[in-house]
């Protein structure tokens, strides 16, 4: 698990934190040990599917760390490297990317393809995870 801080006017937050399938068990779903789909965090979360040598993953990337830092405290921001975590993307049937997972706190996640830019991410954040 890697965490990356930032630091930004004198202030450390917590930027986007890389997941491994073994970090999305245990973070998000275990999907081992259950089939229907159960949330395991507190916070809703926005998960990040992208690749190192993706152009339009590499704008998404500030973004979501943008988001990270406005919406610390409210929702937990995850990506996962689609070159190095295959079954857990095509588990969620990963064809394009970036593609963007929008998990509520509670209900079903809804996944969004391409990238998005910062209103269009503020947007579903409101609309799927009704936070403002």
């Amino acid at each position: 698990m890697i965490v990356e801080v930032f630091e930004l006017g004198g202030r450390g937050f917590r930027m986007v934190e890389q997941l491994t399938t073994e970090g999305f068990k245990q973070k998000i779903f275990d999907f081992e040990n259950h089939s229907a789909w159960s949330y395991a965090g507190d916070l809703p979360c926005v998960i990040d599917f992208y690749a190192d040598w993706c152009g339009p993953c590499k704008m998404v990337a500030p973004i979501m760390d943008e988001l990270a830092h406005e919406y610390e405290g409210r929702i937990e921001f995850y990506k996962i490297d689609t070159q190095a975590e295959q079954d857990l993307a095509a588990m969620f049937g990963i064809q394009s990317i970036p593609s963007i997972l929008f998990v509520p706190a509670e209900g079903p996640p809804q996944m969004v393809v391409g990238a998005l830019p910062k209103e269009g991410m503020e947007k579903a954040i409101a609309d799927v995870l009704k936070i403002e």
